[in-house]
């Protein structure tokens, strides 16, 4: 939507977020719990994380956008609508890097003449596959993560490359990562296959409301960390809004799901005496919240590596003790038998947090019959000039709203 101003971006994406609300989530009143926009800070270079695609079909910036892909060694974003051509990216996008993303012409050419060739999608062979980058905007610095098959490794000399990147960035290069991925699907991550760090460190420090945050390559940490400080704020501002007893809140735990590094999770803490727990999947993730929190001296917090859906049903002894529950889930959303898992532990409220309104508002309905109102939301401009638009939903349970229909999984749990 780069072409748009922002005035008819934010027309475009409220009308059919609001729409989407009243279709798949069925809320009839969205004029009323609709409390507002919020914006983003800057609408460019605002990302802290690009992943660029080597491919051997592609095409250059200039070319006809309707004429064909053709053969060579390209390096940019995939093409839309594909999932096996690249259109090369000679400069600046707008959203990422300046420096880096003007670099991205050179590193084609010092790939192109090893001689290993780029991905071929169809075909699922080749050397060159992805490269990935991480930026503190605190601190300005980058770690790169350079992602290859091991099929030609011998010919390939790693630290030259490193060595090369090192040259062109200076102080701004945190750290160089090498990551072997044979897997024939398109991912960045490999089920099997090691990243070794060559040079540097393994992570960057990002600071958000004051607090620092060790993040690593496959760390969640939010896309737009200065937009995603106004985001948190309101998240804040739901845990903590009357009429939720302050005394009797004091009392109840938090739970923040799907916690990522915990930077929730951790100012949920600073901001209140309650005891807090985080749970994500990705171990990586608990451990750079750990340590974060460690850094920070944020007590009275505690974290989990494991499935959400897993660690409630291991843990029954939340089960009541829960005042507000924080979800940031992915972009699917939560699964049925883990939103159920979420229902029965019977907090009080819930903030959802969301990158996809329309799985959200899929999970308003089933706890709306469960007897969570909802009491409105915000629309936050994560991502100008894109499509995508963050969203933060309050809920309070009230036992009168309750259905009384049951589903069998619902009956069988009881």
């Amino acid at each position: 939507y780069i072409t748009l101003p922002l005035a008819e971006q934010r027309a475009f994406k409220e009308r059919v977020t609001l729409d989407v609300y009243r279709r798949i989530g069925e809320v009839e009143n969205t004029d009323a719990l609709y409390e507002g926009w919020i914006d983003a800070p800057s609408p460019f270079h605002y990302r802290n994380k690009m992943e660029y695609s080597f491919a051997a079909i592609g095409r250059g910036p200039d070319a006809d956008p309707d004429a064909d892909f053709g053969d060579g060694f390209h390096l940019g974003f995939k093409a839309r609508g594909t999932w096996w051509a690249v259109e090369d990216l000679e400069g600046d996008s707008g959203l990422f890097d300046q420096q880096f993303e003007q670099l991205l012409p050179q590193i084609r050419s010092w790939c192109a003449a090893s001689g290993l060739p780029a991905w071929h999608a169809p075909k699922r062979e080749g050397f060159f596959r992805f490269l990935v980058v991480r930026k503190s905007l605190d601190a300005d610095r980058m770690l790169v993560n350079l992602v290859t098959t091991s099929h030609g490794l011998e010919e390939f000399d790693v630290h030259d490359f490193g060595r090369r990147l090192s040259a062109a960035l200076g102080e701004r290069l945190a750290g160089f990562i090498h990551t072997l991925n044979d897997d024939t699907g398109e991912r960045v991550e490999a089920r099997e296959g090691a990243s070794n760090l060559i040079s540097g460190e393994n992570h960057v420090i990002e600071r958000l409301h004051g607090l620092s945050f060790e993040i690593q390559m496959k760390s969640f940490f939010q896309t737009n960390p200065l937009c995603a400080e106004r985001l948190y704020a309101q998240v804040l501002a739901y845990a903590f809004q009357e009429p939720i007893p302050r005394a009797e809140s004091d009392k109840a735990v938090i739970m923040d799901l799907f916690c990522g590094t915990g930077t929730i999770a951790q100012l949920l803490a600073r901001n209140s005496s309650n005891r807090i727990v985080g749970v994500d999947l990705i171990e990586e993730a608990i451990s750079d919240a750990r340590r974060s929190a460690e850094r920070n001296g944020v007590g009275g917090i505690e974290f989990h590596a494991a499935d959400v859906g897993r660690f409630l049903l291991d843990h029954p002894e939340y089960t009541g003790t829960l005042g507000t529950i924080v979800l940031d889930p992915p972009r699917s959303g939560i699964s049925p038998k883990s939103l159920r898992k979420v229902i029965r532990l019977k907090a009080r409220r819930i903030v959802y947090v969301s990158c996809n309104p329309a799985t959200q508002a899929r999970d308003l309905v089933t706890l709306r019959d469960a007897g969570y109102v909802l009491q409105g939301f915000k629309l936050v401009d994560q991502f100008p000039h894109t499509s995508h638009i963050e969203a933060v939903a309050l809920l309070e349970f009230d036992a009168t709203k309750v259905r009384k229909t049951a589903s069998k999984d619902e009956i069988a749990a009881s």
